[in-house]
Order: C-alpha cells, then structure tokens, then sequence
C-alpha cells in the first residue's frame, strides 16, 4: 500500500485514502473468502455489507491486534460508567487547555472529567495521566475505561494525546482544536496503554481504592496510632499505611534527622515539606498530615501502593524514569520493608 500522507494536525496520525478504503475492503473479502462455508459476499447468514459497516477503514477486524475486548466485556461495571461519563461529553468542542464538561476539553481534561465523575483524581496533563496506574500488555488485553495515549511530538516528554477505550476498536477522544469530542476507530497503536481503574471494579470508590484507601485499624499501643487514625481519614490513606511508613523512617522518632537532611516523624525533605503546606516537620500533627496528603497524591497518580511508596523513597521522577519501582537497592528494600510492616498491621 502506498504511504499514506501526513495528518495535517496530529503528528504521526494519518488522512485516510480512497486508496486505504479500497485496501480494507480487499483484506475484509479476502478474510471472508477463507471462513467456512463462506462465499465473496457472506459469511453465514452475516452479508458483507454488514461486516464492513462494522469494521472502520483502518480499525482492526475480529482477532486483530488492535481488537480488544468488545463494549460492556471485561471492563467491569466502572469501566462501562467511565465511558458512559465521556460520551455525555460528546460533541463537545476542544478548547486548549479545557477541563470543564460544559463548555470544552481538551484531551486530557477529557479523561480527567470522565474518571472524576466515578471519584477517581487524575493528574492533569496526558503525559501524567499516561504514566499512572499500570501497563496493559497490548490491545488485545485492553478493556473499557482503560487509558491510550500517543507520543507523537519531540518537543514533549512522554504523551502528548490521549484518549479512552471503549471497546470494539474504538476510542473516544477530544483530538484537535476546531475538532469536537468524537468516538473514532483506533487506527494507529498507542504508545502507553494504562489501567486506573481496579479489576472488575463495580462501583465509584476513588483510585486509591485499589491501592492504599481507609481500611485498616492501627494498633492502639502504636505511637501516634491516633494522628495515624485522624489524618488517614482525612486523606482517604489506609491509617496503618502510614503508620508503616513512620516506622519505617524514622521509628516513630519525631526528632529524627537524616543524613540527606529529611527531617520528623515523616522524614520530609524540607522542600517537601514546604510544598504541603507543613510548617514544622518536626511537629508530629503537621507531618503526619503532610505525608498522608503526599501519599494521597503519589497513590492517586500512580495507581499502586508499591510504586507511591518508591515515589516517596525516591521521587515521583524517578518511579515514572523507570515505569515502575526504580533498581534502586536502597528504594527496593524501603518498598518491601513497608509493604511487609504494613501487611502485618492492618
């Protein structure tokens, strides 16, 4: 087949020819002729018109790669909710830099209302967004509500459009300014493909659900068990979470120092503990709740207590560098030394 030319305004996307239509309804008969009991025109009692009004101009057919699981499959019953969110939005218009459901998206801003409506945070730009949660393999794997994301420029790092599967070879997307939110078929394999959302989740329970949300109790002979307790619940952090995490630091000593300079209960850089707002990080009240909004934060965005964890031994830099735990020795054994604690106290 012959290059196809350039998208005039998506990077690596493409215009689709009368020369791709011709190509796709060749390889749809050509598939055809080799079923059973097929002839040029039907398959069953199945006519080849109806196959190809199911089967876009460069979308993949049944069995394709890019096929996935159908609509209303494997995705779970917040899966079907968090594409029934962005459908409400479409026709919407693009705007840059839009995130308000009424009056525009933009790609992300798109993704970020649909999961917000089912109590999920999301960060705010795709490059983010597609580096949280987890990996799925390939669209084969892929099921409704996950995220799939492009990196088509050289100018950014990481994604820069992303989009959500709804199943059947489709993807619902805001694309371009002067475009509108559209479903469109998925023509060119993602770069990322990513799992927020837990597996076979069936209702609204927010991102750190599946990974660290409120559910333990802390031991009441734990030092600070009450901080724990109240910032947990404040911050939708499992309480013995954080307790693990203290442990780990500093063991529970408020006045601990260490020597990259982390400081309190918590061990915040100062820095840190700037950005959250907390003033003394040696007072425990003050630390305990700026780690408990600083996991909040890191579990949010990247969908797993293992990976928020190596985020706050090593940075949430380093964690998406890697697209997982770092191979760091030191942040290694942090992340199991705390996943350990953790599962022994709750």
């Amino acid at each position: 087949m012959a290059a196809r030319p350039p998208h005039p305004h998506r990077p690596g996307r493409y215009v689709v020819t009368v020369t791709d239509v011709t190509a796709r309804i060749a390889q749809i008969q050509a598939q055809i002729a080799l079923l059973p009991g097929s002839s040029s025109t039907t398959v069953g009692t199945t006519s080849f018109s109806g196959v190809l009004s199911r089967t876009a101009v460069g979308a993949p057919a049944a069995g394709d790669a890019l096929g996935g699981l159908p609509a209303g499959g494997a995705g779970g019953e917040m899966g079907q909710q968090v594409v029934a969110n962005a459908k409400e939005m479409l026709g919407l218009p693009y705007v840059w830099g839009g995130n308000d459901p009424q009056r525009g998206v933009d790609c992300s801003g798109l993704v970020q209302q649909a999961f917000k409506a089912v109590g999920i945070e999301l960060p705010r730009l795709s490059a983010d967004q597609a580096r949280s949660g987890t990996a799925v393999p390939s669209m084969a794997q892929a099921q409704p509500g996950d995220l799939i994301a492009w990196d088509n420029s050289s100018r950014n790092v990481g994604a820069d459009h992303i989009a959500i599967y709804i199943g059947n070879g489709q993807m619902i997307e805001a694309p371009r300014p002067g475009g509108h939110v559209q479903v469109v078929p998925v023509t060119n394999p993602p770069d990322y493909i990513r799992r927020v959302l837990p597996e076979g989740a069936s209702a609204p329970t927010g991102a750190v659900a599946a990974a660290g949300a409120v559910s333990g109790r802390v031991s009441a002979d734990t030092p600070y068990a009450a901080l724990f307790e109240a910032a947990g619940a404040t911050h939708g952090v499992d309480p013995t979470l954080l307790a693990a995490v203290a442990r780990q630091e500093s063991a529970f000593d408020a006045d601990a120092v260490s020597p990259a300079g982390a400081q309190g209960l918590m061990q915040l850089m100062p820095g840190t503990a700037a950005g959250l707002g907390v003033a003394n990080p040696f007072d425990p009240p003050q630390a305990v709740d700026g780690a408990a909004r600083l996991l909040n934060d890191l579990l949010t965005r990247f969908g797993q207590v293992d990976l928020a964890l190596a985020a706050y031994n090593a940075g949430p830099g380093a964690v998406m560098r890697y697209d997982g735990v770092p191979p760091y020795p030191e942040t290694r054994n942090y992340v199991q030394s705390v996943m350990a604690s953790w599962g022994g106290a709750a």
